[in-house]
């Protein structure tokens, strides 16, 4: 399974932010162990390095943040046709908006996020990160 990891996830594994660090630790379990592929825009990378460094205050910390998540997550870059799905896709918050794009334009299987109101109205399903522990489990 496909999936693009929103932006919280992925820092609350890198930042180990609670309640949800254990959440997110699954999921980069979950990708370790291959059971997904996990993919981030090319957007989410430099968001990363900007909630990481202005948080820490450190642009050593950001750039391991970014080192992290290249590691393990396959990137689903930005483009100009994705920028305008991105904006027709009438969703409140044009973040999310490019990661619907990007999801759809890459024949991803889902997206994942804590905030699935955030993409109301969406055709790409939307799960917190248990309904895809769950759908995991029940594949096997």
């Amino acid at each position: 399974m496909k999936v693009l990891i929103d932006t919280n996830i992925i820092l609350d594994f890198l930042q180990q932010r609670e309640p949800f660090r254990e959440d997110a630790e699954a999921i980069f379990a979950a990708i370790g162990n291959g059971q997904i592929i996990g993919y981030v825009t090319a957007t989410t990378v430099t968001d990363i390095f900007y909630i990481v460094r202005k948080q820490t205050k450190s642009i050593e910390q950001a750039r391991l943040a970014v080192i992290e998540t290249l590691k393990v997550m396959q990137i689903s870059s930005v483009n100009g046709p994705k920028l305008e799905a991105a904006l027709a896709s009438n969703l409140k918050d044009f973040e999310d908006g490019v990661q619907l794009a990007c999801a759809v334009a890459d024949n991803l299987d889902a997206i994942i996020t804590r905030n699935a109101k955030d993409f109301s109205g969406s055709s790409m399903p939307i799960l917190s990160v248990r309904e895809l522990l769950n759908n995991i489990q029940n594949d096997k």
